[in-house]
């Protein structure tokens, strides 16, 4: 066993540990939420992973995603992360795909071999297509809502889709997902804080996204830390 996962073998146990190592896990969207997540998971052990955006770092991101500082404005999140996960474990099998996500590329991308994916997607209809594409596939899935626009770290939970309130985002997906025949069975991290809607700004509508919130620095990587909690403790056999 690694040196460097001492700490966890302690918590994991040996067995949980084998299962980090032999499980292969889709991150799609490295912004603050995917960025963190994907993090967190390497951390942990888990053996194998694909790593999914077509973004590069903005000044804008400074404040609040993993992978953003002043150095590596203008370069790819999927070098600047998976260069970073490879320098935590060494020995992880990591696939790099620098991409926006298409309709088409979300049921290309998604197979049985993943034992869990996280939709880490910021626009609404990128993230749908992921989600769509778990259920048919019947692969694993966690979906992050709304983070912009939100303060309070203790209002932020794990439910199913159909659970979810006072979040404009969680609102959209439900309706989406209904045109698609799914109304529940989606894990989602949320927040139940009413968002500050002054914050919002519009954008031109390039990749999906027509409009987004305020953000601190720590919201996003609550919801990533949540999500990336949740893939664990199912690899692991804590919660199923």
């Amino acid at each position: 066993m690694a040196k460097w996962k001492e700490r966890a073998v302690l918590l994991f146990k040996e067995e949980g540990i084998q299962r980090l190592e032999n499980a292969n896990v889709l991150v799609v969207g490295l912004g603050g939420v995917g960025s963190f997540a994907a993090e967190f998971l390497a951390r942990a052990g888990v053996g194998k992973m694909t790593i999914v955006d077509g973004d590069v770092v903005d000044i804008t991101n400074i404040n609040r995603q993993l992978p953003a500082l002043h150095s590596t404005v203008g370069q790819p999140k999927v070098k600047i992360v998976g260069d970073r996960l490879m320098d935590i474990n060494p020995d992880l099998k990591l696939t790099r795909i620098e991409e926006f996500l298409s309709p088409e590329r979300a049921f290309e991308l998604v197979t049985p071999e993943f034992d869990y994916v996280l939709d880490c997607i910021d626009s609404l209809t990128p993230k749908i297509n992921l989600i769509v594409a778990c259920k048919r596939k019947k692969v694993k899935v966690i979906s992050n809502m709304g983070a912009g626009g939100k303060f309070e770290a203790e209002k932020v939970r794990v439910k199913d889709i159909s659970k979810t309130d006072y979040c404009p985002l969680a609102k959209q997906v439900r309706k989406r997902l209904k045109l698609e025949g799914i109304s529940s069975g989606v894990k989602v991290v949320y927040s139940f804080e009413r968002p500050d809607y002054d914050s919002v700004k519009m954008t031109d509508g390039s990749n999906f996204k027509k409009s987004f919130y305020g953000t601190n620095s720590w919201m996003p990587a609550l919801f990533g830390l949540h999500a990336a909690e949740t893939v664990v403790k199912h690899l692991i056999g804590k919660n199923k």
